[in-house]
């Protein structure tokens, strides 16, 4: 396994020139820190308290599930999950709730249950001791002249600002540098991601996927997390988001899924590409990975895999000095045609007719005993 870095937080700017700024340390950034040439010198930034001794805050609203691509992707980089990150229980069916055809069925997944934000923290401790990393700090604005960008953030005390020849947008779908490189650009559709914390009731043997279009014409889920359960839903943007996630909870508390107050309540930005149209690589100097780039599954909204992949490509594409981004550019198609077939899927998967005449049929779906 990698040998990790200090997991500091960082205070004082080395360098008055950067080779690289990263903006966001979670999997995509993370990951091209760790696997970028050591030569390069690298600062990071997230708003996140990701270091060793500090108290963390602001987690990713996420379920928590690592999917077979995200483990591919793992094991392709020689990784493996620690002990510490994995969370209870493992579970390996999905119970599929069709609110819209009233069917149930039980489909086999093969997902690791883990705690998203002791892996964030795992990938970031494993970032190489010479990047400078600045954690608990607001990325404010950056600009542009002569080939050079200067880049503004703030900690909790000051104002601080570096200058660097290449950016790397790595903050997710609301990415503020894809907003001020590219304001032009086309973005994913967005949805808002809300996800209540409930204390156990029944023990869950399995995964959720609900459909229900009153809510969403994406997807809600839930998950067991040890003595807690996650609901979260995924809601088109400024569609009525609190209300419409509520009326499903009531739902889920009427039929004895989740019951008591929610003890936490989180929220993102996330995006959904329908089409490649929208999927942003690079800019000028500014390179564009994971979900900033627009790269997540339009079916699942799993991200994971699209992160670590689109970190690493990067990384390996700043090896050729002359030509980064044509490389990046070439290394990604595959990427985009996994987005392509990825749509594909999830026009099916969200056609509440042929959902019906899939899940009726049975079709690779398995018996679980359920009482």
């Amino acid at each position: 396994m990698p040998k990790g870095g200090s997991w500091k937080i960082q205070r004082e700017i080395r360098f008055d020139m950067y080779d690289v700024v990263i903006i966001g340390a979670g999997p995509a950034g993370a990951t091209f820190a760790r696997l970028a040439p050591e030569k390069l010198k690298i600062a990071i930034i997230d708003k996140r308290n990701l270091g060793e001794n500090e108290n963390f805050i602001r987690p990713k609203c996420c379920g928590g599930l690592l999917a077979p691509a995200a483990q591919r992707e793992l094991a392709e980089q020689g990784l493996g999950v620690p002990e510490n990150v994995l969370a209870g229980p493992q579970t390996f069916s999905v119970k599929s709730m069709d609110f819209d055809n009233n069917l149930v069925r039980f489909y086999q997944r093969h997902y690791i249950n883990i705690y998203r934000g002791k892996f964030d923290r795992w990938l970031v401790s494993l970032i190489p001791p010479g990047v400078d990393s600045f954690f608990g700090c607001i990325f404010k604005s950056c600009s542009y002249k002569d080939q050079i960008f200067t880049i503004k953030f703030r900690d909790a005390e000051k104002d601080l600002e570096i200058k660097a020849k290449y950016l790397v947008a790595a903050d997710g779908a609301a990415s503020m540098p894809r907003s001020i490189i590219a304001p032009d650009r086309r973005v994913p559709d967005k949805y808002v991601s809300i996800q209540d914390t409930y204390k156990k009731g029944q023990i869950l043997p399995y995964y959720f996927s609900i459909f229900d279009k009153e809510t969403t014409d994406f997807y809600s889920w839930m998950i067991q997390k040890d003595n807690k359960v996650l609901f979260g839903s995924a809601i088109p943007w400024g569609d009525n988001v609190i209300e419409k996630h509520n009326s499903l909870s009531e739902k889920l508390i009427q039929g004895g899924y989740i019951e008591g107050e929610v003890l936490k309540r989180s929220g993102a930005v996330i995006y959904r590409p329908g089409s490649i149209r929208s999927i942003l690589l690079c800019r000028d100097n500014v390179f564009f990975v994971g979900e900033a780039s627009g790269m997540i599954s339009p079916s699942s909204a799993e991200g994971i895999s699209y992160a670590m992949k689109s970190g690493r490509k990067l990384a390996e594409s700043f090896v050729y000095e002359d030509n980064i981004k044509k490389k990046y550019r070439t290394s990604m198609i595959s990427m985009k045609l996994n987005i392509i077939y990825k749509n594909i899927k999830s026009a099916i998967m969200y056609n509440r007719f042929l959902r019906k005449i899939i899940m009726i049929s049975g079709i690779m779906s398995i018996d679980v005993k359920d009482d």
